[in-house]
Parts: C-alpha cells; sequence; structure tokens
C-alpha cells in the first residue's frame, strides 16, 4: 500500500487507491468479509456510489457558505515537513493568524489516542512537469474561472519551479469522497446558479436533487448515457427518502406518492425532461415539494424532510464519517479530522442527525475500519472502545428516539457478536505473538454487552436478529466466565480432531487407550498454556481465570473419559491404566485451581465443586449399569418375540402356560441371580433400578396377554322395542301344525335350534386360548413372589444412603410380592379380572350362543326350557376346570356365572320378535333360573359361595319377580318410575309419558325394564298401554 497521506497535492482528481471506498449499501449482512454484520438494513436501488455521491453533495450544500466551499476565505492545511520554511511554512502562519489555520495535532486524535500521520517531505510534490488538470492552480472557491458551462477542460504543464499550495477544506473532502473534479464543478456551478443572492438560505430547506435537476442539463456532461445515470441517482434518492424511507410517515393513497413513482419509472428507460416548460417537470416538483414540506400535525414546516428519514440518513452520514481515514493508509485517522467533524456537523439539520447519533455512527465506523483494515491498528480499536462511553452516556437519556434504539442495539449487536466470536475461541483467534490485542477488545465487548442489556429494551432487543443470539451463560452476569470456558472447550476439541481422536467410539479397546493417553498429556500442556499465557490477562476480569480454565478441561477429558468407558464391557488392565493416567491429570487440574482460588472468599471451594470426580467406583457402577441394560435387552427380546409370535398354546399338558410367558419368566430369573453373582458389594439403588426395569417389562407383557378385546364386543344388540301382536290361539296352533311352511325366525337356523334340544360342548378353541393366557397371569404371580424373596433377602445388598437403607430394611420385614412388584402385581390382578370377563362373555354369547340367547323360549316357553343350555353349560364348565389351573378357576367360573345371568335378563328383557310371555309362564321362568344357580352353587369343589350366587342373583330375581305381576300393576309402577326419573312428577292432562332411556343396568325399579317386560308381555291391555303411550310398532 502507499503511503500518501500529505494534503499538499493540487486540486485534481483524487488519487487511486488499492483499497475500496466505503460502501455501506454493500455491507448489509458481512461487512468486507469479516463477518462483520452490517447494522443498517440495504437501501434498494442504491450503491455505494450513489452513496458516497449523494453524501458528499449533501455536504458541500451545507457547507457552501465555509471558507472553501464558496465562501471569501479557503481553509488551507500545510505539511507539518514544510511548516519551517517555504510557502508552505508562510501559509499556515497566514492562516493561525486569520484564525482559520489547523492545529498540527488533532485534539480529538489526542482524547482518543490515535497516531499522527507519518509524513514523507518527498511525496506529492510539485516540482517537475506533473501534468493536472485545468483549474488546479485557481481559486477552488471560483469554479466558474476555470472553463465555461460545458465546455471541455485543458491540460497544462506546471512549471518546475512552481511552490507547493496546501489543500482546502473542500479539496481534502473531495480527494476522500473520491468525487471527481468535473463532478465538483458542476455541483459548486449549479448551486451558484441556483442560489445566486441566496448564500445566507439554510441547507436544510433545500431539496438538493430537485435543485440539481432542474439546473444541471445534459450539455454539461460527457454523454447522454452519463447523463441518464446521474439523473436517475438523483430520483432514486428522492424515492428513498420520501417514498421509501420517509421521515413522516406516509398514506398509502398519497396521490403525489402516485404520481411521483410514474415519473420515477418513466426515468428507468430514458432521461426526463427538465426543462421549465416539461410537465413532467412540473408534476416532479409538485410532488417533490408537497412531500418534502409534510409535517406530523399539519404545521408549518421549518425544515424540509427529504434525507432525514431512518435509515436513509445514516447511510449518508456513514459515508461521510468515513472520510475522515486516510485514502492511502487506511488504518490512518486525519490531522484534519477536528475540522473535518466540524464541517460535518452542518449537515446534521438537513440529515435530522443528532449528538447521540453521531457518537454512535463515529464509534461505529472506528470499529469497521478496525476490522475491514485487517485489525492491524490496535488504536482504532481503542478509540471506538473510547467513544462507548460516549454512547453508554447517550444510551442512558430518558429521551431516546425509537430510531437511534433500533440503531444502537443493532450497532451494539454487531460488535459484540463480531467480538464474542473471537473472544469465544480465543486460543485460536490470539496466539502467543498477538494475545495483546485481546486486552483491547475484550473490554469493549463487556462494554457493548453492558449497555445492550443495561439500556436497551427487550422490547427492541426482540426486533433485532443477531448473527448470534445472547448466549445464557452458567455464571449470571460474568461474560468472562463464559468466554473462559468456550474457548477452552474449543480448544479442547480442535486438538481431538487434530490428533484423530473423534472417533473414539470406532477405534478397538487397545487404540481407544492409547489415544486416552494422550489426550491427558496434551491436556497437562493445554492447561499449562492457558495459565501462563491468557490467564494473566483475563485475571483482570475474573480472579479465577486459570481456575475455571482447569475446571473446563477437566470437564472435557471427563466426557471422553466418559465416552472410552461407554464401550468397556469388563474391567481390564488397559482400563485401569486409563484411570490411573486421569486421576493423575485431575491432581494437577485440581492444584491449579487450588493455587488460583486461594484468595476467594470461599477458597475455591464453589469452583472445586464443579469438578465431578474420576472415581473408580462411579466406573464400576457404570459398568455394572451397563451390564443390567444388556440383560435387560435380552429379556426385553423376548417379549417382542411374544408379541410377534405368541399362538398362546399351552407349553404342554403339564404346564398349561403360554411358552413365553415360562421364558419371560426364567431370563428374569437367571438375571437376577447373575445380578447377585458379581463379585463386588451392589448397591441398594441398584437393586431398586433393576427391579424396577423388570416390573417395567412384567408391565408390558400384562398388557399383552390382556390385549383380547372387550366382553361387550360378544354382546348382542338390542332389538328396538315393539309391541306384541300374538295371533289367536287357533292360529297359532294351526302353525304349530304345519312347521314346513314355517320361517326360521331372526335369522335362526334350523339346525341350531336343533343343537339346543340335542347340546354338545361348544368351548371354541379361540375361548381356550384365553384360559391359557388366564394361566399365564397368574403363573406370572405366583413367580414375582419367588423373584421379591430373592432380592429383598440378599446378604450382598449394601445400603447407597440412609433413604434407601430405612426401605430395605422395610422391604424385608414385608417379606411379600409387594415389596419390589407391588405396581406389576396390581396389573397383573386387573388383566386376570378382564380376561376372565372376556372369555365368559365368549364362552357364553358365542360358544353357547345357539343354545342360550338364539334357542331359549323361542316362540314358546313351555317347549323352549334352559335344560338342553344348563346341560352344555356343565360340560364347558367341565372342560374350563380341566384347562385352568387351580388358582385361575374361581374368578373364571364367577365371571362365567355373570355373563350367564346377564344373557339369561337379554333373553327375558331384549329376545327380539321370537319371544312372547304370558303371566302364566313365571313360575317355568322362575324354576329354570333357580336350575341355573345351582349350576354355579354346586359348581366344583366351594369355588363360589352360595351367599355370592345368592348376591349376583338378585338382578335377575327381581326382573323374574315382575314377570309374575299383573299387567295393570306394571303400567301403574311403570308410570310412577318413569314420572320420577324424568323429574315431571305427575302426568297431567293431555301429558305423554315419557320414555325411559336403556341404560343396560336391568332392576326391577328401573323403568325401562318394567317397559320391556310390557313389551314382551302377551296381553291385550299391555299392547293397548304402549300403542297409546308411546305409538310402538307391532311384531312382524
Amino acid at each position: 500500500m502507499g503511503h500518501h497521506s500529505r494534503r499538499d497535492s493540487v486540486a485534481g482528481n483524487p488519487p487511486s487507491s488499492s483499497s475500496a471506498a466505503f460502501s455501506p449499501s454493500d455491507h448489509h449482512h458481512n461487512s468486507h468479509g469479516y463477518d462483520l454484520s452490517w447494522p443498517l438494513s440495504k437501501l434498494e436501488n442504491l450503491d455505494r456510489e450513489d452513496i458516497r455521491e449523494t453524501a458528499y453533495e449533501v455536504f458541500f450544500t451545507a457547507c457552501r457558505s465555509s471558507p472553501g466551499f464558496g465562501g471569501k476565505n479557503a481553509l488551507t492545511f500545510y505539511s507539518s515537513d514544510h511548516a519551517d520554511g517555504g510557502a508552505g511554512g508562510l501559509g499556515t502562519v497566514a492562516a493561525r493568524a486569520n484564525g482559520v489555520g489547523m492545529a498540527p495535532t488533532s485534539r480529538m486524535k489526542r482524547a482518543l489516542g490515535l497516531k499522527a500521520l507519518k509524513r514523507s517531505p518527498t511525496r506529492r510534490s510539485l516540482s517537475g512537469g506533473v501534468g493536472c488538470s485545468g483549474g488546479g492552480g485557481s481559486n477552488p472557491s471560483s469554479p466558474s474561472t476555470v472553463h465555461g458551462s460545458g465546455s471541455p477542460r485543458f491540460g497544462f504543464t506546471v512549471p518546475a519551479a512552481r511552490t507547493r499550495r496546501p489543500l482546502t477544506s473542500a479539496e481534502i473532502m473531495r480527494q476522500q469522497m473520491r468525487v471527481t473534479e468535473q463532478s465538483d464543478n458542476r455541483l459548486r456551478k449549479t448551486l451558484m446558479r441556483s442560489l445566486v443572492g441566496q448564500m445566507g438560505r439554510r441547507a436544510e430547506i433545500i431539496i438538493l436533487p430537485l435543485e440539481l435537476l432542474r439546473h444541471l442539463k445534459p450539455s454539461e456532461f460527457n454523454d447522454a448515457h452519463e447523463y441518464h445515470l446521474w439523473q436517475k441517482r438523483q430520483i432514486k434518492i428522492l424515492e428513498a427518502g420520501l417514498i421509501d424511507h420517509p421521515s413522516i410517515p406516509l398514506e398509502k393513497s398519497n396521490t403525489f406518492v402516485m404520481r411521483l413513482r410514474e415519473i420515477i419509472r418513466a426515468s428507468e428507460s430514458k432521461p426526463i425532461d427538465t426543462g421549465k416548460n416539461s410537465e413532467t417537470m412540473r408534476a416532479l416538483c409538485n410532488s417533490v415539494v408537497s412531500l418534502s414540506w409534510r409535517t406530523p400535525n399539519g404545521a408549518p414546516a421549518e425544515v424540509c424532510h427529504w434525507a432525514d428519514g431512518f435509515p436513509l440518513n445514516l447511510h449518508l452520514y456513514l459515508a461521510l464519517l468515513q472520510s475522515i481515514f486516510d485514502i492511502k493508509e487506511e488504518t490512518m485517522v486525519l490531522d484534519e479530522v477536528d475540522e473535518l467533524l466540524e464541517l460535518m456537523k452542518k449537515t446534521w439539520s438537513t440529515l435530522g442527525i443528532t449528538k447521540q447519533f453521531h457518537n454512535l455512527c463515529f464509534t461505529w465506523v472506528l470499529f469497521y475500519q478496525y476490522v475491514s483494515t485487517g485489525q492491524t491498528e490496535s488504536d482504532l480499536l481503542c478509540a471506538a472502545f473510547a467513544m462507548l462511553a460516549d454512547v453508554g452516556n447517550d444510551a442512558k437519556r430518558p429521551d431516546r428516539d425509537p430510531n437511534y434504539l433500533k440503531f444502537l442495539s443493532s450497532v451494539l449487536a454487531s460488535m459484540q457478536s463480531w467480538s464474542e466470536k473471537r473472544l469465544l475461541n480465543y486460543h485460536e483467534y490470539f496466539n502467543k505473538g498477538i494475545v495483546g490485542l485481546m486486552e483491547n477488545l475484550l473490554p469493549l465487548a463487556l462494554s457493548a454487552t453492558k449497555i445492550l442489556d443495561e439500556d436497551v429494551s427487550a422490547t427492541v432487543l426482540a426486533e433485532q436478529e443477531r448473527e448470534e443470539p445472547t448466549m445464557d451463560v452458567d455464571h449470571a452476569g460474568n461474560r468472562v466466565d463464559y468466554y473462559i470456558r468456550s474457548s477452552t472447550r474449543n480448544a479442547f476439541t480442535k486438538m481431538i480432531e487434530q490428533g484423530n481422536f473423534s472417533s473414539m467410539n470406532v477405534l478397538d479397546e487397545e487404540e481407544a487407550t492409547e489415544a486416552l493417553l494422550q489426550i491427558a498429556k496434551e491436556t497437562e500442556d493445554l492447561a499449562v498454556k492457558e495459565k501462563e499465557t491468557f490467564s494473566p490477562i483475563l485475571k483482570r476480569w475474573h480472579p479465577i481465570a486459570a481456575g475455571v480454565a482447569s475446571v473446563t478441561l477437566h470437564q472435557c477429558y471427563g466426557a471422553l473419559l466418559k465416552q472410552y468407558l461407554a464401550g468397556v464391557s469388563t474391567l481390564t488392565s488397559d482400563t485401569i491404566g486409563v484411570l490411573q493416567r486421569a486421576g493423575k491429570l485431575e491432581k494437577i487440574l485440581v492444584q491449579m485451581v487450588v493455587e488460583d482460588s486461594v484468595d476467594c472468599e470461599d477458597g475455591g471451594k464453589a469452583i472445586v465443586r464443579e469438578m465431578v470426580p474420576y472415581e473408580v467406583d462411579s466406573v464400576i457402577y457404570h459398568l455394572l449399569q451397563k451390564w443390567i441394560q444388556e440383560r435387560l435387552e435380552t429379556v426385553k427380546e423376548c417379549l417382542d418375540r411374544a408379541k410377534e409370535n405368541e399362538t398362546w398354546n399351552p407349553k404342554s399338558k403339564t404346564d398349561p402356560y403360554a411358552q413365553s410367558g415360562v421364558e419371560l419368566m426364567k431370563l428374569a430369573k437367571d438375571t437376577v441371580d447373575d445380578f447377585f453373582g458379581i463379585p463386588i458389594g451392589i448397591s441398594d439403588d441398584l437393586v431398586q433400578n433393576l427391579a424396577e426395569r423388570l416390573e417395567a417389562i412384567f408391565q408390558d407383557y400384562t398388557t399383552f396377554v390382556a390385549s383380547c378385546g372387550t366382553k361387550q364386543s360378544y354382546v348382542p344388540q338390542l332389538p328396538p322395542l315393539t309391541r306384541c301382536n300374538r295371533d289367536s290361539k287357533f292360529i297359532k296352533l294351526w302353525k304349530r301344525a304345519t312347521p314346513t311352511c314355517s320361517v326360521p325366525i331372526e335369522g335362526i337356523s334350523q339346525s341350531a335350534t336343533n343343537e339346543g334340544h340335542h347340546p354338545r360342548p361348544s368351548t371354541s378353541r379361540g375361548t381356550q386360548r384365553l384360559y391359557i393366557r388366564l394361566n399365564t397371569l397368574h403363573y406370572l404371580l405366583s413367580h414375582l413372589h419367588s423373584l421379591d424373596k430373592i432380592l429383598s433377602l440378599s446378604t450382598r445388598i449394601v445400603p447407597s444412603s440412609t433413604r434407601n437403607q430405612l426401605r430395605s430394611s422395610s422391604r424385608r420385614q414385608l417379606g411379600t410380592s409387594s415389596a419390589y412388584f407391588d405396581l406389576a402385581r396390581l396389573s397383573i390382578q386387573t388383566a386376570a379380572q378382564h380376561v376372565s370377563e372376556v372369555a365368559a362373555y365368549r364362552l357364553i354369547f358365542l360358544d353357547s350362543n345357539s343354545v342360550f340367547y338364539d334357542c331359549l323360549y323361542v316362540d314358546d316357553v313351555a317347549n323352549a326350557r334352559i335344560r338342553p343350555a344348563l346341560r352344555l353349560l356343565k360340560q364347558n364348565l367341565t372342560l374350563m376346570g380341566a384347562i385352568l389351573t387351580d388358582r385361575a378357576q374361581a374368578l373364571a367360573i364367577k365371571e362365567v356365572m355373570k355373563a350367564s345371568f346377564e344373557a339369561y335378563l337379554m333373553v327375558l328383557l331384549a329376545g327380539g320378535s321370537c319371544r312372547v310371555f304370558c303371566r302364566s309362564d313365571h313360575e317355568m321362568i322362575e324354576e329354570d333360573f333357580d336350575s341355573l344357580k345351582r349350576v354355579f352353587a354346586t359348581c366344583g369343589e366351594g369355588l363360589i359361595a352360595e351367599d355370592v350366587v345368592e348376591r349376583e342373583a338378585e338382578t335377575v330375581e327381581g326382573v323374574v319377580a315382575l314377570m309374575g305381576q299383573n299387567t295393570e300393576q306394571l303400567m301403574e309402577d311403570f308410570s310412577i318410575l318413569a314420572c320420577e326419573a324424568s323429574g315431571i312428577g305427575v302426568v297431567g292432562a293431555g301429558q305423554k309419558l315419557p320414555m325411559p332411556p336403556t341404560t343396560g343396568r336391568w332392576n326391577r325399579a328401573d323403568p325401562n325394564t318394567i317397559l320391556r317386560v310390557l313389551c314382551y308381555r302377551n296381553d291385550r291391555a299391555a299392547n293397548l298401554f304402549l300403542k297409546r303411550t308411546f305409538q310402538l310398532a307391532k311384531r312382524r
């Protein structure tokens, strides 16, 4: 890079530079590729050149009355290399005498600690034949003397003896902003034309792009294309300031906006006519003026608003601020910075900039310049940090502008994100030679974070999308602690990757052992490096920086050790070697923590508590847990096989259980036996863990066994209620005399009816498989007791805590299966109840359906009695007793009894149109039910107590008693109960009895039950009552 830093060249075009100029629009997301997020949103259709040239125009217009810009006297600057002689020195003295000179050293640079520019007496000399554009020696405030409007410039040769002329502030800005002399002359000339006699006119009431469009003609440009590009820039600036980013919100239906957009679209393809008689120009002027002079409340405006909308104003102002850096030595700030910033202040009213915005923008450009120039000049970073103090004070002010808050959070978030990316990995970014840079960056990151956390509202923060969100640190407010931990972890990870140890899980045991030993040595070296290199700097902000790094390394190696041990199935000499080396590393790290925390209030106890020891006992505990997991996986696989393959056939005649249940319990017992065969003391919590996981498997298997459907799936649907419409006795006898002409009723086949008279064993294979499920559940229940005794009475158990010891003692005293497997026991009992119900309902409603529900009392009670069904029931109960184990029989037979009673009730109350009852049938029905009860009361050797049978039969007996009552009594009882159930009390004149709902819970006090007795009563009075009250249909 060149070293041009002098202001002593002639006023010509700016020198070329290898560095790109300031580019706000091009750095929307990633400034110069340095992963520094640009804090402002991008301006559409405006590039870096457009922003820079417009910023210069605004600057020049605001300063036009100042010396050097069109005022009477020029501010001139001289090289300090020639201050003691020659024209330059005299000029400086003269300038100081007039009060417009510049001090050799900037006050601001001294305050911010910035270096003075390096000077070279041989650079930019005017001696010899230096070619220069016309006007170089003329008064820059009088551009009209150089060349006329639209006339081409001409060159001339400066004589060799010509003296050096210092640059004015206007020429410095032109060079720094990279504005060509032709563009500068056009701007000067236009301002002189448009503001002739109005030099006192304030800049904030001038709509500059409009003035330029009105007074600059195509003839003043090199060609039409150049003019079109210039015109489009001016129009795009107006669009950005008045439509896209207005300082005062616009209404959607604003007619001036729509007209201005039409003109903008028209200007895309060709230049618009800006002549005095142009309708387009008049419309443009009208729209721009109307939009620029708007006020929020409609009051008269004091300034026009065309460049003060956010973020356009900040883009322009940042472009100006960037000019304070020397275009050749980009890390250096111009010595003339004080005067240049004072001149830039004149643009504040036009751009809507305040002191707060200025401080924040200035902080940003200093930081941005530090980053974009490769972080080589730490003075820029220090200056940005110094400016953050002013920003912090501004952020605390109560009258903060919303846009300021938004820009503040964006700037600070970008600075914080960039800084923390390096601080969170300082081992990589700051090697031994440049570790001092971390000392400058750290306070800036902390200051930015503090302002963000304390002074920027959560609402604004939520609206900003940071490239990296704020981290949730372990120690509140101590970000340095987090930097240390994060960077140390990253350094450890890099060490692992460089050693190809990241694939620890694919190494064999021997290779993994060697890797752990090598990593332990390198971890020790990293801890020493941290203590000697980084901790002395970090200790300024964190009292135990080395201690935190040691704790982090201890945790990192501990995680790796844990990963290694996860692949170890048994304790070997290699495993012991790794553990011993880990113990040695642990002692070194603990010693570093202790030494670093001597001065802490708690003596370092808090930080030491973060170090989880590498204990052999914990390793054994882990290995034992792994062993338990593997064995339980085997048991779980048995369960999974059962779910896929179990057919519920008995293992053998002597073992009427499912094969899967026998295998499952055998694996569980072998697991428990082998568990206590391990030659170490077994802690009580491990025993509890094993028991709980076994219990979960038992419960899962129990659920599988109980997955056999529901009893309701076997119960037939209730037929619709109809009234009895039986034929006369003569017709009835005639139909019986001609059976060949009859049609089977309700789909009952003739074979099924005949089967009711000649029953045979009917238990299906599906029902028998349910019996095997029931046996299997009782088999599990009996073996749970055996397992619990082994767990509770073992002498190998070592209590792991006082609580566990008390719990273990209480289990030993109980000596029952409920100690460890109480939940599994309860689940099995519930499942046994469910399977018994399903088996019973299947036996009665499916297997015995042809002689029970489908045949009993069909057509006539006297000729379809219950005896055939009882013979079949006895045979089925005998078969059940032969299949079920003794423990399972009582519950199963009781459920068969309940299912039989339910079926009997359905015959009486929901038997369909094939059944009809007379009051005279009561005695036969009562006799049949007594016979049914006797079957269960005499079944087996006291399997069901007689009082249990009587209690279950009470409901059926109540319904049978209703069938013996006369019809009038039934109708009266029904009317009373139906009214009570519906809550209407007494039925008045004209009211109808409510239809009682069908609940399925039959009993003699249920109105729906009485209604069903009436529906099946072969009685004229019942028939008329049902027809009159409910209009029930006749049976067909």
